[in-house]
């Protein structure tokens, strides 16, 4: 096989110049193509599964693989146990030579695609230089089958995440996140995560992207954070967008928490609630980290947070998102983990997909111990139909169910976190960065939720 750049060298001399059909041509040759080691790896058909899994914490739940009740399914492809309305697919293994695959992002584009991406390598502040690249998948019959690999956007420095924003009535993407660019942010000691926070955008339904634009808010024009969380457009049009800021050269690490806000589509900024250092966080830890804005209706703007409170935390907005209550925790069991809550298709429901566990123990860089990581193993749903004022019952969805890995540490062993969800047509897609080494691709139908398994009906299953 020809290398790739000798493949579209030929592509480029064979055909007329119409760059339109070119440039689709290249694409195609790309997708086909480009087998780098980093970024496409055999996907293994078969996971080694544990005997048992145990779900919770307090009155723990041990299921065994081998005489499960018939809506439960140990699915050794996914190397996960899933409810039966589940179905999915493993998208993307990371080499063993690398580090792992990161969050997971998905959107739908203006022309229809499912279209997923996700950073493979290493962590962006895990050292200097280029560690990792943004990896690209595509949809066009709404899941059934996927193209890719593909470098989303082949840029000189390494990439967190792809938070997606798609403008009411607009056909271009943006690609919002960290931008770690070695010239504009320092290394320094404590401080490595922070950086710039920017965006770039597609106007061919995601298949070329602009340079990065970044975010330098009038009031803080030197912010520095991180930002890998979903955002929103209210709907005035303001977009709202989670930040924060960490020191780990305290100990236990400080994370302030803020939200970016845009009323010009993003040529102008302000960091709210107020420039450094006012930002939000739990005062018995001092941290607030990932924050997701979701807009409700009208002028309403609901926010939640990851804190290591054992729950997640939340603000509310009835101003366009300009001022905000104070943070305050809600009844949803979390441990230290971001939140991941959507619209469901008729924007009547907040879908809620949480851990509903703690273990009491902070993030293993605080803790010097990976245990609070096994909360991060399963993911249950909970429904609010009164802007994230009340929850319903958490039912069971899905548990990481492959064993071990004794050359991985906590972080990768117990890894369901971070997922995403593009929701629309009476259908749940659902892009999860399982053991931070693979992206998983599952699907439920939203009629299905009411016939996921509560606690009690999971506990009534138990031998007597």
């Amino acid at each position: 096989m020809k290398s790739f750049e000798a493949s579209i060298n030929s592509v480029a001399n064979s055909w007329p110049a119409r760059s339109a059909l070119r440039y689709l041509l290249v694409i195609l040759l790309y997708s086909i193509c480009h087998v780098d080691t980093l970024y496409a790896q055999q996907v293994p058909s078969q996971s080694k599964l544990d005997a048992q899994v145990i779900l919770g914490v307090e009155d723990p739940i041990t299921l065994s693989l081998g005489n499960l009740p018939p809506f439960l399914e140990a699915d050794s492809a996914l190397g996960m146990l899933r409810h039966s309305s589940v179905q999915g697919q493993v998208l993307h293994v990371a080499p063993s030579d690398v580090r792992g695959l990161f969050e997971t992002r998905a959107v739908r584009t203006p022309k229809g695609d499912l279209m997923a991406m996700f950073p493979v390598g290493n962590h962006y502040a895990a050292g200097a230089g280029k560690v990792n690249s943004m990896i690209m998948y595509r949809s066009q019959d709404d899941g059934k089958s996927w193209e890719g690999p593909a470098v989303a956007f082949d840029i000189e420095y390494s990439q967190h995440g792809f938070i997606p924003l798609i403008p009411k009535g607009g056909k271009r993407i943006y690609a919002f996140g960290t931008q770690p660019i070695p010239s504009q942010y320092s290394r320094e000691k404590g401080k490595f995560e922070n950086a710039p926070i920017g965006f770039r955008w597609s106007d061919d339904d995601g298949y070329t992207w602009s340079r990065a634009s970044l975010i330098q808010p009038v009031n803080d024009p030197g912010f520095l954070g991180m930002s890998v969380t979903r955002m929103c457009e209210t709907a005035s049009g303001a977009w709202l967008l989670g930040s924060h800021a960490a020191d780990w050269s305290k100990k236990p690490l400080e994370t302030q928490q803020y939200i970016l806000r845009s009323e010009d589509q993003g040529e102008t900024w302000h960091l709210l609630p107020g420039a450094r250092k006012v930002g939000w966080s739990v005062p018995e830890y001092n941290r607030m980290d990932e924050g997701r804005p979701i807009w409700l209706q009208g002028s309403e703007v609901f926010f939640m947070a990851r804190t290591p409170a054992g729950q997640i935390w939340t603000s509310r907005s009835h101003d366009d998102g300009r001022s905000w209550s104070d943070p305050k925790p809600s009844s949803l069991v979390h441990p230290d983990a971001p939140p991941m809550v959507f619209h469901s298709s008729d924007r009547k429901t907040l879908i809620n997909f949480f851990h509903n566990r703690h273990t009491g123990t902070q993030y293993t860089g605080l803790s010097g111990t990976m245990d609070g990581m096994k909360d991060r193993s399963e993911i249950w749903v909970t429904l609010s139909s009164d802007g994230g004022r009340n929850w319903s019952e958490p039912r069971f969805l899905f548990a990481n169910a492959t064993q071990m890995n004794p050359e991985k540490n906590g972080w990768f062993n117990h890894q369901v976190s971070y997922l995403d969800a593009v929701i629309d047509k009476g259908t749940i897609h659902i892009f999860c960065p399982h053991l931070w080494n693979r992206a998983v691709y599952l699907t439920l139908q939203e009629s299905d939720l009411q016939k996921l398994p509560t606690k009690e009906m999971l506990q009534n299953t138990l031998p007597r």
